[in-house]
């Protein structure tokens, strides 16, 4: 009641400060943020220099002498571990993300659904690595290979994808629906050529993101098994002979750039911590160019709507 008597213009300037002071508190936290992220970028740069630009860094594998020794089995597994994890969870995330948002009905089991996707997404990375190890390990026989490491990174970035998926769905105006409806169009027609379209930079942007988490998760990797020196590379998914793809690569043993970086961390000599340092400034710039990445393809499709 003391607020509703106070003059228009006292209200208005009290907001404004308001809106300022919380704008100023964010930006000091994302300055404070970003700056310890470029510490540390900058430090890693300086300290992996030596070895960022030699090509049989990028073509050797791991050696017992830090000279020779390369990333090929790691870069190689972490490729081939994103594209299991992608194949996964992209079409399952989405596609639970649109039901939960367009035709799930408003229950009890869709609100039990709902919170716990959003729980999901907050539970620590190695307890998915303790569910692969127990569900595809142990129960599913699948073993320590490619595969059981997508499932269980797809697993991992599920909930952010549906998250998102549904964030954006729900952004869309209502009007958009209606007008589709009032030209004839059914509900799948309407999700298929109006919502979805209009939604599809925030799912990309979300769907990016998560994988941008997954390349450089190491604890649920480690849990199933990842080896932590592996001199070979699996066979490749593309062949010359019919029919033209490989599936042997997907029970292959793997490895992970996380997990390279690790183990040469753990080595004492001062020659394995050159490499673990270009190894981190190579995983920061993969992590950075799939943000980049989402921002671009976002800012062509919203250029595309207009």
């Amino acid at each position: 009641m003391a607020t509703s008597s106070l003059p228009l213009e006292t209200i208005v300037s009290k907001n404004k400060r308001d809106d300022l002071v919380i704008a100023s508190i964010g930006i000091f936290i994302l300055v404070v943020a970003m700056s310890l992220l470029l510490s540390v970028f900058i430090d890693l740069l300086h300290t992996g220099f030596p070895r960022l630009f030699d090509p049989s860094f990028y073509t050797n594998f791991p050696s017992r002498h830090p000279e020779r020794a390369g990333i090929l089995s790691a870069w190689v597994g972490t490729s081939l571990v994103m594209l299991v994890t992608a194949c996964i969870s992209i079409p399952l995330g989405v596609s639970a993300g649109i039901y939960l948002e367009e035709y799930a009905p408003k229950n009890w089991l869709t609100n039990i659904i709902e919170i716990n996707v959003s729980n999901l997404a907050g539970v620590p990375s190695i307890i998915y690595g303790l569910l692969a190890l127990g569900l595809f390990i142990y129960g599913f026989g699948l073993g320590e290979s490619i595969l059981t490491a997508g499932l269980v990174l797809a697993l991992l970035i599920l909930p952010v994808i549906i998250v998102s998926t549904r964030e954006s769905i729900r952004s869309i105006p209502q009007e958009l629906r209606e007008a589709a409806y009032g030209l004839g169009a059914d509900q799948w027609q309407t999700v298929r050529m109006y919502i979805i379209p209009a939604a599809r930079p925030g799912i990309l942007t979300g769907t990016i993101v998560g994988l941008a988490r997954a390349i450089g998760e190491a604890a649920p990797v480690i849990t199933i098994g990842a080896l932590t020196f592996i001199a070979f590379l699996p066979s490749p998914p593309v062949q010359n002979q019919f029919p033209f793809i490989n599936f042997d690569w997907l029970s292959s043993p793997f490895t992970l750039m996380p997990i390279q970086l690790f183990n040469w961390l753990s080595r004492p000599q001062a020659e394995f911590h050159v490499n673990a340092a270009t190894t981190g400034v190579v995983l920061i710039a993969m992590t950075v160019a799939m943000n980049g990445i989402a921002i671009y393809i976002r800012y062509r499709l919203r250029r595309n709507l207009k």
